[in-house]
């Protein structure tokens, strides 16, 4: 298959700006988006501050220049904005996939204005990175892959259950935290869909068995999972950029000071109970005996980015 026909539709390109079918969707879109975007060529760099990354904690940033202090948190910064960039442009190809899989009209109709939904969002995200590219990384080939499944319930489960319950709680802290009025703004305002699409995901994958797609939804779960044991590895591959390779001591001090254990505890906690709200008793028993849901030490994290 090609990657320009996959359902995540990462690899699709930006067209320009002066080209007709931008005028057409800008058209579509409505005229506050051409605002929007002149007010974001005004605006800095980065949009949270050392605090929100716990960078305030790590002694590697604080002997760091004020320069190599602004580019850490603009890669920061940019991290977080790539990743909403990758899955709002992922949720539009998932949200047409789901009208074509509708078994009744209005199910494919509500699905048709979740897409749309999906389509406004990355409008709103892209006025804040023009240029943006969809990041390469382990999540990105994660979400890729999955989204090229047929089983409806895996992903009714995988994405509005739990990746759609995760934004509501990500998207809340970073509007929350955000230095930036406007990105504040549109951030606070994906909630409300955010909470239709992973509500109406709860409703619809109670109303179905898992059966035979059990195997195949804990893997996918575990798979994304491992990556939430890590830990920050985004601050951290930020650190080194601008620093230099660290050594796996100096990796796992970092890891330390960011509160690795804490942070992928509360993340891990958060999926556990995203999916025990859905019933899924027996695929959170599973990860569980798998030690899916312990984070990974300090140690442990530095071990993984210097293998």
């Amino acid at each position: 298959m090609n990657a320009l026909d996959k359902v995540a539709g990462l690899d699709l390109p930006n067209i320009g700006r002066e080209e007709k079918i931008s005028r057409l969707l800008s058209s579509a879109l409505g005229s506050e988006f051409d605002i929007t975007q002149k007010r974001t060529e005004e605006r800095g760099e980065f949009f949270w501050d050392a605090k929100y990354f716990n960078l305030d904690r790590v002694e590697v940033f604080q002997n760091a220049t004020q320069e190599e202090k602004r580019e850490i948190l603009r890669l920061c910064s940019q991290g977080l904005l790539a990743e909403t960039y990758l899955v709002e442009k992922a949720g539009v190809g998932y949200m047409a996939k789901m009208t074509l899989l509708a078994e009744s009209t209005e199910e494919r109709m509500i699905y048709a204005l979740f897409s749309a939904d999906e389509a406004t969002h990355l409008a709103q995200i892209s006025q804040f990175a023009p240029q943006m590219e969809s990041p390469s990384n382990p999540f990105s080939q994660f979400l890729a892959n999955f989204l090229e499944t047929k089983d409806k319930v895996a992903l009714l489960f995988v994405i509005q259950v739990i990746l759609e319950g995760w934004g509501l709680t990500h998207y809340r802290s970073l509007a929350k935290n955000c230095l930036d009025t406007n990105l504040t703004q549109i951030y606070t305002g994906f909630l409300q869909a955010e909470a239709r699409h992973h509500g109406m995901g709860l409703t619809y994958f109670h109303s179905n068995s898992v059966g035979e797609c059990q195997p195949f939804i804990a893997e996918s779960v575990s798979i994304f999972l491992r990556l939430v044991q890590s830990g920050p590895v985004s601050i951290v591959n930020a650190i080194q950029q601008v620093k230099g390779n660290l050594s796996t001591l100096e990796l796992g001090k970092v890891f330390e000071s960011l509160d690795t254990e804490n942070h992928s505890r509360q993340r891990l906690n958060l999926l556990r109970n995203l999916m025990c709200q859905a019933g899924a008793v027996k695929i959170v028993d599973e990860l569980e005996n798998n030690q899916y849901f312990r984070p990974l030490s300090p140690s442990q994290c530095a071990q993984l980015i210097c293998n």
